[in-house]
């Protein structure tokens, strides 16, 4: 089993935190979005895991140079081998999929580095795959599919009229991945792309009519990363699942002084909270220092200073300060607001 894991888009919606920082690089009680997506999908996969690859964006939108070997790492720790390659040009989900082709072959899981989940993985044999959605009050904003006698029959891609409200969620397996890389190459070859650039539905609807039966897959929760409202709240559910597994998030050489930690909290290596109460529902990154403040259900990056501040649904990014009267804030890394 593979695992294909696009995530060459920065984030636009989620600015000012993707203007340093790429989308799936955002930390998320204390792990990058993309790390706790494919440790995710490893720990529900009923069979190992022999290669992870990434497809990212180039260090002209924001990646990093350091990314490849965080990324590589990630794969290896989970005992696989991990491929990086870059998507150069944004032309479609298909395209940055094919840019991953030398890694595209058996069984695989694509995964797109946009949320995080919670779903049931077990894999019918009789089928050729699965596509997880999640049921939504707005399908114009996604690609969704039509099921009859529980297989799909259709993908739609953003419908401006109502033909169903089950969402393509961005995860997808295949039993057999060099099927799907023999459908994206033709529509690379032949230029198809009605919408303007070359679409996996696309590919997806070609193995249909040749005969392949894809299933749908349940998705218990499904976690937005979008923009920060929704963010802030992974943030929430992801402490609220840490918990729940009995994980303990702070680190043991917190400094507190005349402070509180309401649990569940994620709090990084050498911070420090002086006359201070956080959580429930707070991540503070490592190098920290909150002082004079109260925070709940807030997502705090690294090297934050924060002072004399009583925070409640905001996002801070690293190497901020923060002194002022504002509650529900979002500011990006780098920025001052005293």
């Amino acid at each position: 089993m593979k695992i294909i894991v696009p995530m060459a888009g920065i984030g636009s919606r989620l600015r000012p935190h993707t203007l340093t920082t790429p989308k799936p690089l955002t930390v998320i009680a204390g792990k990058s979005i993309v790390q706790r997506l494919v440790e995710d999908i490893t720990s529900v996969v009923d069979q190992p895991i022999e290669e992870i690859a990434f497809i990212i964006g180039p260090a002209a939108k924001g990646f990093p140079a350091d990314t490849k070997d965080k990324l590589i790492k990630i794969a290896e720790n989970l005992g696989a081998k991990g491929s990086v390659y870059v998507q150069e040009e944004a032309l479609g989900t298909a395209h940055a999929i094919y840019c991953a082709k030398e890694s595209l072959g058996g069984s695989c899981v694509v995964a797109f580095a946009d949320t995080l989940f919670k779903a049931d993985f077990t894999l019918d044999a009789n089928a050729d795959g699965a596509i997880w959605v999640k049921q939504v009050e707005d399908p114009s904003a996604f690609g969704v599919v039509k099921l009859k006698d529980g297989f799909i029959t259709d993908f739609v891609e953003k419908p401006k009229e109502f033909v169903s409200d089950l969402a393509i969620i961005g995860i997808y397996y295949f039993k057999d991945a060099d099927k799907l890389l023999e459908e994206i190459k033709y529509l690379i070859d032949n230029d198809i792309r009605p919408s303007g650039e070359y679409q996996l539905t696309e590919a997806l609807e070609a193995l249909k009519v040749k005969g392949a039966k894809f299933i749908p897959g349940k998705v218990n929760t499904w976690m937005d990363c979008g923009k920060k409202d929704p963010t802030v709240d992974t943030n929430k559910q992801v402490l609220g699942f840490e918990q729940a597994d009995g994980n303990n998030l702070v680190s043991e050489d917190v400094v507190l002084e005349n402070a509180e930690i309401i649990q569940p909290c994620y709090v990084g290596k050498n911070v420090v909270l002086k006359n201070t109460k956080i959580g429930p529902f707070v991540s503070i990154g490592e190098n920290s220092v909150v002082e004079n403040s109260t925070i709940t259900n807030s997502l705090i990056q690294t090297n934050a200073h924060i002072s004399n501040a009583n925070l409640d649904n905001a996002m801070v990014g690293n190497h901020a300060k923060y002194n002022a009267n504002y509650t529900s804030v979002s500011i990006g890394d780098y920025t001052e607001l005293t």
